[in-house]
């Protein structure tokens, strides 16, 4: 029962802070600069959460510059700057992934 009130809480809270803010700044002009700022939070978001991913060796429990996650993720970088699809970086990344787990390379 704990965890159900804990996930809840935390859902609540976090619905406040996001309504609050859309409460605080409604009708009011933001400055260029926060504007453009605010533009980058979700790239800035998506690095956050996928960075630890790719340089985190399971193995060692250390950073590691040779993880094969780390450079599969450079591959897929590279086909999404490349192609600008993201249907083919999808491929791309998980299929080498896939390729990669299957040899027992992780």
């Amino acid at each position: 029962m704990s965890i159900w009130l804990l996930i809840v809480g935390v859902g609540l809270v976090s619905l406040g802070l996001r309504a609050s803010f859309l409460v605080l700044l409604r009708g009011r002009t933001l400055p260029e600069h926060v504007t453009s700022s605010l533009g980058l939070v979700p790239a800035a978001v998506l690095a956050a959460l996928v960075a630890p991913e790719l340089m985190h060796s399971a193995a060692t429990g250390t950073l590691d510059v040779l993880n094969p996650r780390l450079v599969i993720g450079l591959i897929a970088a590279a086909v999404a700057w490349r192609t600008r699809n993201v249907l083919w970086t999808l491929v791309v990344g998980l299929g080498l992934l896939f390729v990669v787990q299957a040899f027992g390379w992780r």
